[in-house]
């Protein structure tokens, strides 16, 4: 089940997605958030990077939050404007503590679980965690050449 909402503003657009909390729901939403990026022109690598790190952070809630239980609900909120793009995606586990010292100096991950979040991290320009690593917010800028 996928569902979505939209809101159009002067220079923003906005669009509210919730699907099953399992990997065959996720891998179509996935898509579906894709495909509204692509329509707001986001593309090249700046796609390639959303991409990947939107891919890891729908796992991780899918994984994670909702133990592959497709009775529980992911929702991922878009937004996206001339300047950047904001994700936020929200899962009803109980979630993690981000600030666990798993890695590094240099940012290698010593777990077997992390990876992806070092991932999104280094693809992103922002990352933060909220309701106790239940809800993740990424950041990334749309870099214009004039």
């Amino acid at each position: 089940m996928l569902n979505a909402e939209s809101s159009v503003g002067k220079l923003a657009c906005s669009r509210e997605f919730a699907f099953a909390g399992d990997t065959s729901a996720m891998f179509a939403a996935r898509d579906r958030i894709m495909q509204f990026l692509n329509a707001h022109g986001v593309d090249g690598e700046l796609e390639i990077d959303v991409l990947v790190a939107l891919q890891e952070a729908l796992a991780n809630a899918v994984l994670h939050g909702c133990a592959s239980d497709p009775t529980k609900t992911v929702r991922c909120t878009v937004d996206v404007d001339d300047a950047e793009i904001n994700i936020v995606i929200r899962d009803p586990g109980p979630g993690f503590d981000s600030y666990s010292g798993s890695e590094l100096e240099d940012g290698t991950n010593l777990t077997n679980h992390g990876r992806g979040i070092l991932l999104m991290r280094n693809l992103m320009d922002e990352i933060s965690y909220h309701h106790h690593g239940s809800e993740v917010h990424m950041k990334k800028f749309r870099h214009h050449l004039d």
